[in-house]
């Protein structure tokens, strides 16, 4: 058996990876809906902690809840696993999109990425400029340095279709309005997310089923690595840029060992080995259903890939309860 295969391309690593990501989902579900956007998060978090502990990994969170001291559970650097087995760098969000979940609205998931130990962008947790694509176009077919507009019209002449034709999932947020705007004077459409940007930017990977070709926006740079790592297993292209406010930010960057203030990070820049991944539907989307809660039990669906192999595994799991 080679050394790369014990060290991580384990498949009875990856399905643990999905349990993980299911007790996340399965311990949130009695709070959608409930306005509670903490105690969900909180929930997702201690499951989520559990299951990494009863996995044979050394496992270090490299994308986490934030830093130590405020976070305290699953915060970066912290170690999760037995010990007893190969080192791993671990993405996650144990939750993302705790408004969703607190308002039941659409794309909200746990979320989780592992791979070899080094082979995760470390990013800080600052903002990111964002912008994604699918599979089978050809590198830089869109940059971050085109304008919204350049950017709609490149990806419909390599779609071979009209900028009317393609739909741009973009954050409603104010600091968002001109690229809105830009967007929409070519004709194109856009699909407003509230919350939930590595759904976004998956949403990209599979345009046929969620009818999304492009994401822009700036949005948290740790869930642009998530989202990297989505795009390594689904295929598709991610650029991400980091952007700093303040001294404070710039000094979580130099923590982390980026000097470069101003690269622009590819896919396999962010996450440059194989790596696992799990996403588990908490509630309904265009990529996964959400949790079904029936008298005596509760049903998840989850999407489990592996960037080695290009599999996608779609798991449903129907758990009893008391």
């Amino acid at each position: 058996m080679s050394t790369e295969k014990v060290d991580f391309n384990d498949r009875m690593l990856s399905l643990g990876l999905a349990r993980v990501s299911e007790a996340a989902a399965i311990a949130s579900a009695d709070l959608v809906g409930r306005g509670d956007e903490k105690a969900a998060d909180q929930a997702a978090v201690n499951a989520m902690r559990e299951q990494l502990n009863k996995l044979d990994i050394a496992g270090v969170v490299v994308i986490g809840e934030g830093e130590r001291d405020e976070a305290p559970m699953l915060y970066i650097g912290e170690e999760v696993g037995t010990g007893n087995g190969p080192g791993v760098d671990i993405a996650l969000d144990p939750l993302e999109g705790t408004t969703l979940t607190a308002k039941d609205m659409p794309n909200a998931l746990t979320v989780i990425a592992m791979g070899p130990r080094g082979s995760m962008l470390h990013a800080p947790d600052t903002y990111m400029e964002k912008l994604a694509i699918g599979p089978g176009y050809a590198a830089d077919t869109v940059t971050l340095d085109m304008t919204a507009a350049e950017r709609v019209n490149a990806l419909a002449a390599a779609k071979g279709c009209a900028a009317r034709d393609i739909t741009v999932c973009i954050l409603e947020r104010p600091r968002h309005q001109e690229m809105i705007a830009d967007v929409r004077a070519t004709g194109a459409s856009i699909r407003l997310i509230t919350d939930g940007d590595v759904a976004g930017v998956m949403h990209c990977a599979d345009p046929e089923t969620t009818g999304i070709d492009m994401y822009m926006g700036t949005g948290g740079a740790p869930e642009g690595v998530l989202a990297a790592a989505a795009l390594k297993c689904m295929g598709g292209q991610i650029y991400g840029r980091l952007l700093f406010r303040n001294d404070d930010e710039r000094g979580r960057a130099a923590k982390a060992g980026i000097t470069d203030l101003d690269r622009i990070y590819t896919r396999d820049e962010m996450v440059t080995q194989d790596v696992i991944f799990a996403a588990t539907g908490v509630t309904g989307g265009s990529l996964l259903p959400g949790i079904k809660r029936e008298v005596g039990h509760i049903t998840t669906e989850t999407l489990l890939m592996r960037s080695k192999t290009g599999s996608i595994r779609r798991m449903i799991y129907r758990n009893p309860r008391g």
